[in-house]
C-alpha cells in the first residue's frame, strides 16, 4: 500500500506540474520578479527575484526561464511544486535565505540545471532524494549552512557534478564526503571551516581512485590530517588548516602519493620548523605556495625552508604580520610572483630582494611603506608592480630606472605630491599607470617621457588645479584617461593635443571646454563637475565649432549645484552620438532643435531635470531611439509620448516622477516597448487608471517592472493600498459590455436547457414533485394535526418478507400501531410520487428499513429524501432509521444523505438485537411514542431512539 501511495503521489505531482506548465498567456506584470532590461530581448529568459522579502518561492516564475535569482529573501522551504515544468533552467540562485528544508523531488524537473547556489541558508541535512533530477548539475554551492548529515545516496544522481562547496558547515567525518568522491566528474571540493577532528584517507572505503583535483580542508578542530592511501592520484591543489593545539599531527605520505600537487596553501599549521620543512619536502612539485598565518607571527627561517622547493615560482604571504620580522628572501631567487599585501611592512631592507631577478609580479599594497624599496631597481624582469595604499610621498628618478619591462604600475592611495619627469622616463613598456587619490597638483607628460606605450592613465581625485597646453602630448598610445578632480579650475584649449588614440575620457569640467578636434578617436566621454565652481563663462564659438568628431558615440554629464544650461550647439556637432546622459540639466524650449543633428541616438537619459513642460517635438528628430530614461524629472503626464513617434523604443524608465494617471493611448504609440519602470510615482486608484491597470495585468509584450508593488497615493481613502488591487470591473461596465453579457447568457441558457432536458429531465420531475410536497404541506398539512397512519414504512421489495414476517406481527398485532405499506395502502391509479407524498405527510412517523438493496433503490432514495425534507421543514422528530444489515460508514460514502443522517442521528440495528428481539421492538415502540415537537437544544437529526 505504501508503494502504491508513493506512485500515486508522484503521478499527482507530475500532473500538477503539467497543468502549471501551461501558459494560457504570458503577461509581464510579474508579481515578484523582473526580467533584466539587457536580457529582455534575448531568446533565453532570465528572472531577477532577489531582494523582494519573499517568504516562499513565487508561483509566477516563467516556465521557460533559463536563470532565476531568488537570493536575499526570507524563503524557508523549497517545495515539490515550486519548480514544476522548468526544464530549461540552467542557473538557480537561492543564496542568503532561511531555507531549512528542501522536499524530496523539488528539483525533479530541472533536468538542464548546471549551477545551484544555496549558500548562506539553514540546511542541516541532505536527504536521499534531495537532488533528484539534477543529472546535468556541474556546480553546487552549499556553503555557510549548518549541514551535519549527508545521506549516502544524496549525491548518487549528480553524475555531472564537478565542483561542490561545503564551506562553513558542520561536517565532522571524512566518510561524509565519500559519496561525492565516487562521482565520475568531480574535481573540486571545498571543506573550509567545518568541524573535522580527523581527516585521514585511510578511513575511506573506496575500491577505486577519485578524480579529485582540488581539495580545501580548513577546520579549527583538526588535530590529525593524513593522505596515506592512493585515493587522490590527480590532486594538484591542496589547501589545509589545522588546530593550533600542540596535539595536532600530520601523517606525512610518501612523495608519490602527492607528486602532482602544484598549488599548496597552509594556514595556521601548529608544526615546528622541522615538521614544516619535512612537510614541504613531501611536495617537491609545488609551483604556487600560499602561507597564511592570520593572528599568529611567522617563525624564523620559514621562508628559507619554503624557497628550497626547486619548482616553486609563486609565493603568497599576504595577511601576515611582518612588522617585527626581517624578510629573508635571498634564497627565493627563482620566484616570478610574490604577494606581500596587508603585512604591516614599513620597510624592505636593501638586499632583501636583490637576488629575485626573475620576478614578474610583486604586490606590496596596503602596507606602511614610505618610499619605493631600493631593491625594485634590481627587478629587471618585473612586469606588474602593485604598491597602492601605502604612505609613499616621494618618487625618485632612480626608483624605476631598471624596470623597463614594467607594464602595470599601481601607486594610487599614497601621498605623492610631485611627479618629476625623470621618474617615468625608463618605463617605455608601461601600459597602465594609476596615480589616483594622491596629492598631485600638476602632471606633465612631454614627448621626452618614456610612456609611449601607455594605454590607461588614472589621475582622478588629486589636487590638480590647472591643465595646460600639451600636458599629455607624449602619450600617443593612450586610450583611457581619467582626470576627474573637483579642484580643477583651468583647462587650456590644447591640453589634450597629441592624444590621437584616446577612446574614453573622464573629467570634471563642461563639455564645451574639451577640444574634441584634437581627439579624433574619442568614443566615450564622462563629465562630472560642480557648476558653482570656476566654469561659469558662457560657451565661446571657438570651442563650439571645434566639436566636430565622427567617432564620439557616448556622452555622459552629471552636474552638481546649480542647474547647468545645455548648449544645443554642442549637441549639433555630435552627429554620430548614440548614447547621451545628462543629470541636473536645464533644457530650454523650443525642443525641436535640441537633437536636430543626432539622428543616430539610441539611448537618452535625463535625470534630476525639470521636464514638467516637455513637448513631443524633443523626440521627433530621433525616431530610432531605443532606450529612454526620464527618472526624477518632475513629469506630471505622459501625453507627450503619444505624438513623439518613438516606434523603436524598447526601454522606458520613469521612476520618481509625479505621474498620477496613465492613458492607454500612450502604450498604443509605443509598439516596440518591452520594459517599463514606473516605480515611485503617486498613482491615483480610480477609474481614470482602469485602462493602465488592466493593460499592466494582461499585456504579453511589455514588462511593467514591479507593477504589483505600485502604491496608491490618491484618493486619501485608498492611500497605501496596491494599485493593481484596485477593482476596475465596475469602471469597464458600459452598454456594449452589458449587451455582450446578455447575449452570452442567452446562448449559455439555450445550451444548458438542451443539456438538462436530455440528461436530467427525470431528476427535474422528481424535484417538481418535491416542490408539490412542500406546497401540499403548506396548504393542507399545517391546517390539521390528525394523521391517517402512525407510521409510513419505507422498504425495498427484497426486504418485504422481513417486514411481513417480523415487523407487522409485532407493531400492528401486539403493539396496535397502524402502519402504511406501499404494497397494501397506496391508492391504485394515482402517480407513485403523489402516493409517497400523501403517505409521508399522512403519517406521524416514517420508518426507513435500510439494507444494501434499499440504498440501491431509486424510489427508496426519494422516500428518505422526502422524509428528511419533512424533518427539517416541521422541526419534528418524524424519522426512524432501522438497519437490517451491518453497513460500515465508509460504504455509505456514495449515499451522501444517508451517511449524513447516520453520522448525526441515533439509529436501530436488527443484527445487534438478534438475540434480544423484545428489547429491539420496545425501542421501536418508544420511538413511535415520542412527541412530535423537538426540544430547543436537540439536534434535528438526533432523535431519542436507542441504538
Amino acid at each position: 500500500m505504501a508503494a502504491r501511495g508513493c506512485v500515486l503521489s508522484h503521478f499527482t505531482l507530475k500532473l500538477l506540474c503539467l497543468l502549471l506548465q501551461i501558459n494560457f498567456s504570458l503577461p509581464y506584470s510579474l508579481k515578484n520578479c523582473t526580467i533584466p532590461h539587457e536580457e529582455s530581448s534575448s531568446a533565453e529568459v532570465s528572472l531577477d527575484c532577489a531582494n523582494r522579502k519573499l517568504v516562499t518561492i513565487p508561483d509566477d516564475i516563467l516556465k521557460d526561464a533559463v536563470s532565476v535569482k531568488l537570493g536575499h529573501n526570507f524563503i524557508q522551504r523549497v517545495r515539490q511544486r515550486d519548480f514544476c515544468g522548468m526544464s530549461k533552467m540552467k542557473i538557480l540562485d537561492l543564496e542568503y535565505n532561511q531555507v531549512v528544508q528542501v522536499d524530496d523531488g523539488s528539483f525533479t524537473d530541472l533536468v538542464s540545471l548546471k549551477a545551484l547556489y544555496m549558500s548562506k541558508n539553514q540546511l542541516t541535512n541532505l536527504t536521499s532524494n534531495v537532488f533528484q533530477g539534477l543529472s546535468s548539475l556541474t556546480v553546487l554551492d552549499l556553503s555557510q549552512n549548518q549541514i551535519q548529515f549527508i545521506h549516502e545516496s544524496a549525491f548518487r544522481v549528480l553524475t555531472s557534478l564537478e565542483t561542490v562547496n561545503f564551506q562553513e558547515n558542520m561536517l565532522q567525518r571524512i566518510v561524509d564526503i565519500q559519496p561525492i568522491l565516487q562521482l565520475p566528474q568531480i574535481h573540486t571540493i571545498d571543506l573550509i571551516h567545518n568541524l573535522f577532528y580527523f581527516f585521514e584517507t585511510k578511513d575511506l572505503h573506496l575500491n577505486f581512485s577519485s578524480g579529485l583535483k582540488e581539495l580545501s580542508v580548513y577546520s579549527p578542530n583538526l588535530i590529525k590530517f593524513g593522505i596515506t592511501t592512493p585515493v587522490f592520484p590527480h590532486l594538484h591543489k591542496l589547501e589545509l588548516s589545522m588546530s593550533l593545539e600542540n596535539t595536532s599531527r600530520w601523517d606525512l605520505p610518501d612523495k608519490p602519493l602527492l607528486k602532482n600537487v602544484t598549488h599548496l596553501c597552509f594556514e595556521r599549521l601548529p608544526l615546528s620548523n622541522e615538521e614544516i620543512q619535512k612537510a614541504l619536502q613531501t611536495f617537491d612539485s609545488v609551483y604556487h605556495l600560499r602561507l597564511n598565518f592570520i593572528y599568529i607571527r611567522i617563525r624564523d627561517g620559514l621562508l628559507a625552508i619554503a624557497c628550497k622547493i626547486p619548482t616553486l615560482r609563486k609565493l603568497d604571504l599576504s595577511i601576515i604580520d611582518f612588522s617585527n620580522y626581517t624578510l629573508e628572501l635571498a634564497q627565493c631567487s627563482q620566484l616570478t610572483y610574490l604577494d606581500l599585501s596587508i603585512c604591516l611592512i614599513s620597510e624592505l631592507p636593501q638586499g632583501s630582494m636583490d637576488s629575485m631577478r626573475q620576478m614578474r609580479f610583486f604586490n606590496v599594497s596596503y602596507n606602511k611603506l614610505k618610499k619605493i624599496p631600493h631593491d625594485i631597481r634590481s627587478l629587471s624582469s618585473l612586469e606588474i608592480l602593485i604598491m597602492n595604499d601605502n604612505i609613499i610621498s616621494n618618487l625618485g628618478c632612480e626608483d624605476f630606472v631598471n624596470t623597463t619591462h614594467l607594464t602595470e604600475l599601481h601607486l594610487n592611495g599614497n601621498r605623492i605630491a610631485k611627479l618629476q619627469r625623470c621618474v617615468l622616463e625608463s618605463l617605455t613598456n608601461l601600459k597602465l599607470l594609476n596615480l589616483s587619490d594622491n596629492l598631485l597638483v600638476t602632471f606633465k607628460a612631454s614627448t621626452k617621457v618614456g610612456l609611449q606605450k601607455l594605454e590607461i592613465l588614472d589621475l582622478s581625485q588629486n589636487f590638480i588645479k590647472h591643465l595646460n597646453n600639451y600636458d599629455f602630448r607624449g602619450l600617443r598610445s593612450l586610450k583611457h584617461l581619467n582626470v576627474t578632480s573637483y579642484f580643477l579650475e583651468n583647462l587650456k584649449y590644447y591640453t589634450f593635443l597629441g592624444l590621437k588614440s584616446l577612446k574614453s575620457f573622464s573629467g570634471s569640467f563642461p563639455l564645451y571646454l574639451v577640444n574634441l578636434r584634437t581627439l579624433p578617436q574619442l568614443e566615450k566621454i564622462q563629465l562630472n563637475f560642480n557648476y558653482n565652481g570656476p566654469f561659469r563663462t558662457p560657451c565661446s564659438k571657438t570651442y563650439e565649432d571645434s566639436i566636430r568628431i565622427k567617432s564620439l558615440k557616448s556622452v555622459s554629464m552629471a552636474h552638481q549645484g546649480l542647474l547647468y544650461y545645455l548648449t544645443k550647439r554642442v549637441l549639433h556637432n555630435l552627429k554620430h552620438l548614440e548614447y547621451f546622459k545628462a543629470e541636473n540639466i536645464y533644457l530650454s524650449a523650443p525642443y525641436s532643435d535640441t537633437f536636430q543633428f543626432n539622428q543616430k541616438l539610441r539611448s537618452l537619459i535625463f535625470t534630476k531635470t525639470d521636464l514638467s513642460e516637455l513637448q513631443p517635438e524633443l523626440f521627433l528628430p530621433i525616431p530610432n531611439l531605443e532606450s529612454l530614461d526620464l527618472s526624477e524629472s518632475q513629469l506630471k503626464s505622459l501625453d507627450f509620448l503619444v505624438h513623439a513617434n518613438l516606434s523603436a523604443l524598447r526601454y522606458l524608465k520613469l521612476t520618481g516622477n509625479e505621474l498620477n494617471v496613465i492613458n492607454k493611448t500612450v502604450f498604443q504609440s509605443l509598439p516596440s516597448l518591452t520594459f517599463l519602470d514606473l516605480d515611485k510615482n503617486p498613482f491615483t486608484c480610480e477609474c481614470s487608471n482602469a485602462d493602465f491597470i488592466q493593460w499592466a495585468k494582461s499585456n504579453t509584450q511589455t514588462q511593467v517592472v514591479n507593477a504589483h508593488q505600485y502604491v496608491c497615493s490618491f484618493p486619501v481613502s485608498r492611500r497605501g493600498s496596491l494599485l493593481l488591487d484596485f477593482n476596475v470591473q465596475p469602471c469597464l461596465d458600459d452598454g456594449g459590455f452589458l449587451c455582450f453579457v446578455s447575449s452570452s447568457c442567452l446562448v449559455v441558457l439555450t445550451l444548458l436547457s438542451s443539456f438538462v432536458y436530455h440528461f436530467l429531465r427525470w431528476h427535474l420531475t422528481y424535484t417538481f414533485h418535491l416542490l408539490l410536497a412542500f406546497l401540499y404541506e403548506s396548504r393542507k398539512g399545517r391546517k390539521r394535526d390528525l394523521h391517517q397512519f402512525d407510521a409510513f414504512v419505507s422498504y425495498n421489495v427484497h426486504d418485504e418478507g422481513w417486514v411481513y414476517r417480523e415487523m407487522l406481527p409485532v407493531l400492528e398485532g401486539q403493539q396496535g400501531w397502524r402502519l402504511c405499506l406501499h404494497h397494501r395502502d397506496f391508492q391504485p391509479g394515482k402517480p407513485i410520487i403523489e402516493n409517497i407524498t400523501d403517505a409521508i405527510y399522512g403519517s406521524r412517523k416514517t420508518i426507513c428499513v435500510i439494507s444494501r438493496s434499499y440504498l440501491q433503490s431509486e424510489w427508496c432514495s426519494r422516500e428518505i429524501q422526502m422524509a428528511s425534507f419533512r424533518l427539517f421543514d416541521e422541526k419534528k422528530d418524524v424519522l426512524i432509521l432501522l438497519f437490517l444489515e451491518e453497513i460500515p460508514a465508509r460504504h455509505l460514502s456514495p449515499y451522501y444523505r444517508m451517511r449524513k443522517l447516520v453520522k448525526k442521528r441515533t439509529y436501530l440495528s436488527w443484527p445487534q438485537a438478534a438475540q434480544h428481539p423484545g428489547v429491539f421492538w420496545q425501542n421501536v415502540q418508544r420511538a413511535l411514542q415520542t412527541g412530535g415537537a423537538v426540544a430547543e437544544n436537540t439536534d434535528l437529526l438526533a432523535g431519542p431512539a436507542g441504538r
